[in-house]
């Protein structure tokens, strides 16, 4: 019966989510552009198709090394990705080109997902982290195509919510064919709402298989000399209510260290012109990478634009990663770690508790309450240089004992393609 009225409900409110898609497609025109394939219409895909779903931008990242290590060892499968994200869709489509298929992921109402399985033809759906969708994954089920989910993470507080709603939940549940869970935590919660046992494992994060390709280090070294030795620290992924403390924290550092520079990168296209409008009322001296300004001179350089955080992670001698001083639960702090910086967050780290212990545990991560603790670390690692590269050996060292979780990811999907 949940089932029923959750699907009536979807139903119900599509013209609402259509109209809002239509709203937001005026900053991102290709929203309007492919709106149809939010309704399942799709191109009609033959062949071994593998239908790889990532939410946004984060989790494409993470499901990329998959993707690449998939497309090596059966180079007979076609990669189908699908986001609700335009710029998830804008990531993948930088990262791979035209060796997948793109499309935007279909609304989760019955005859969206119905017509876009019939045009599709998946063998197999792989889901990153935990973005279920019922429909989706009871279809999945009923056409014997095998559901996924891959770097499954299950927080206390979601796992609750599920329980609260098992009667929708538990069905959904027992259709998943394979959880590769994080920790042992996420794989004890998705049994404890629902998912056979025998169907999970625990494989470790495939985010710890950090991949830094070359023209990413080429174009980091060169961005970095430009910068003349200065000493920059990088803000990324931030949201609305973080900046401004970011701001504070940078004045602060400058006092200190006058000719240090700040590279601010906002989670959210829509939100670069309205952080560089802030950043120019502090009276900081401003800098966009969007319009190929030279950050040599200026105070704050303005990462606004797409897929290159990990590039500017790496130009960087120190990194803050956002989501963490407001209640956003934070976001991945091992691109930062990946070369071997020291990586600061903000106390709301609940997205990545596993990986933040581990971080924590071996000393590569510090957390820090608010701006001035914030500043205050930044300025003290500007001034220790033997400290800082310590740090950051620490934060890359984690990173190079856990992986592993991509071959045994990609492996258990080759068994069952």
């Amino acid at each position: 019966m949940l089932q029923f009225i959750y699907s009536q409900l979807i139903r119900l409110m599509l013209p609402f989510i259509l109209l809002r898609l239509w709203w937001h497609g005026r900053r991102a025109p290709d929203l309007r552009r492919n709106w149809h394939q939010r309704l399942g219409l799709v191109p009609v895909m033959s062949g071994t198709v593998v239908w790889v779903h990532a939410v946004s931008v984060g989790e494409t990242i993470a499901a990329a090394p998959m993707i690449r290590r998939l497309l090596s060892r059966s180079p007979g499968v076609t990669i189908l990705m699908t986001a609700m994200t335009d710029t998830g869709l804008a990531q993948a489509q930088k990262m791979f080109g035209d060796q997948v298929h793109y499309a935007y992921a279909p609304y989760d109402t019955p005859g969206s997902i119905r017509r876009f399985i019939d045009r599709a033809n998946p063998r197999i759906l792989v889901i990153m982290e935990t973005e279920i969708w019922p429909n989706m994954i009871r279809q999945c089920r009923a056409r014997r195509i095998p559901v996924f989910l891959i770097n499954a993470r299950l927080s206390e507080r979601s796992a609750r919510g599920y329980e609260r709603i098992r009667s929708l939940a538990a069905p959904v549940m027992r259709s998943i064919s394979w959880v590769a869970a994080q920790a042992e935590k996420d794989a004890e919660r998705f049994r404890r709402i629902g998912v056979a046992p025998e169907k999970v494992a625990v494989t470790g994060s495939v985010k710890f298989d950090v991949d830094i390709p070359d023209d990413v280090r080429t174009a980091s070294t060169a961005l970095r000399q430009n910068l003349a030795g200065r000493p920059v620290w990088i803000a990324g992924s931030t949201h609305g209510g973080e900046d401004e403390q970011l701001l504070a924290a940078h004045r602060a550092v400058l006092q200190a260290h006058p000719g240090a520079l700040l590279i601010l990168v906002p989670r959210h296209p829509d939100r670069f012109e309205s952080v560089a409008g802030q950043v120019t009322r502090e009276g900081l001296s401003l800098a966009r990478r969007s319009l190929g300004e030279d950050p040599a001179s200026a105070q704050v350089y303005l990462g606004d634009t797409m897929g290159e955080l990990m590039m500017l992670y790496g130009a960087s001698d120190l990194a803050f990663v956002g989501g963490s001083l407001i209640e956003r639960g934070g976001h991945n702090p091992l691109e930062p770690a990946g070369w071997g910086i020291p990586v600061f967050s903000g106390p709301h780290i609940f997205n990545f508790e596993t990986i933040y212990q581990r971080l924590l545990d071996d000393k590569g991560v510090k957390l820090v309450a608010d701006s001035d603790d914030l500043a205050a670390h930044v300025s003290l690692l500007f001034s220790d240089e033997l400290e800082r590269e310590a740090i950051g050996r620490r934060a890359l060292d984690v990173v190079n004992k856990n992986r592993g979780a991509l071959d045994k990811v990609v492996d258990g999907i080759i068994e069952r393609v």
